[in-house]
């Protein structure tokens, strides 16, 4: 699951019709909101960026948003793959093997030649 807020810009004229909008739509779930300058924070969920993604591009497609962009994100898949780098040793098993050929190891960490 993913969840991102989302900070949206409209124009003061259209903030109760947008806020409303927001409120009875299945695509987020509005939080706050300032209609002297016509900002709402609003959060969508998704099983994935691609879900995010789309909910997101629906919001923008609203007539009376200017702008709507992705603020923070938490990727429950990301945290994941947190874990498991936290969880590994920081030292590769090869350069504790001491029947490795040195010559046969392979650095690829210096890009600066490369292109």
């Amino acid at each position: 699951m993913n969840i991102s807020s989302i900070v949206i810009q409209c124009t003061k004229e259209h903030f109760d019709e947008v806020k409303e909008w927001c409120e009875k739509s299945d695509l987020c779930d509005y939080h706050f909101g300032d209609p002297s300058i016509g900002k709402i924070i609003v959060t969508i969920e998704g099983e994935g960026v691609s879900e995010e993604i789309a909910k997101l591009t629906k919001i923008q497609q609203n007539p009376h948003i200017i702008a709507a962009d992705m603020m923070m994100s938490y990727q429950e898949e990301l945290d994941e793959e947190i874990k498991k780098l936290n969880a590994a040793d920081p030292v590769p098993a090869m350069l504790n093997d001491e029947d490795i050929d040195v010559t046969e190891i392979v650095y690829n960490g210096d890009l600066k030649h490369k292109f």
